[in-house]
């Protein structure tokens, strides 16, 4: 249940990340300011959005990171670390019991080659 908690949250941040992206404007500026337009089309102005944006992305971009290191942990564990109160995250089993000697098989000696 957890696994799948964790996993909604990481693509809930992928989703946010790959927005906040692409809402973020090009270091070379729009299509206006090749031909002298000096009006920026950011949503939150100039400055103040870049500097938004940019924070949202470090943050959600550290959150993707640590989010798929700890994916790969809790799944390469298994379900039973999660909810299990044991530490290390062990499972106990019995021991294989030994198995018996197989008995010898006599070989046959090499068929001569027919002609």
């Amino acid at each position: 249940m957890l696994q799948y908690l964790l996993t909604f949250m990481y693509v809930l941040v992928c989703l946010l990340l790959l927005l906040v992206v692409l809402l973020q404007q090009g270091k070379g500026g729009d299509i206006a300011s090749a031909f002298g337009g000096s009006s920026s089309q950011a949503a939150f102005g100039a400055r103040a959005g870049a500097t938004l944006l940019t924070k949202a992305t470090t943050v959600l971009g550290a959150m993707f990171m640590l989010g798929a290191l700890g994916l790969a942990i809790v799944y390469t564990r298994g379900p039973s670390s999660l909810m299990s109160g044991k530490s290390g995250g062990t499972v106990q089993t019995t021991p294989a019991r030994p198995s018996a000697p197989r008995p010898a098989v006599p070989q046959s000696a090499p068929q001569p080659p027919k002609k």
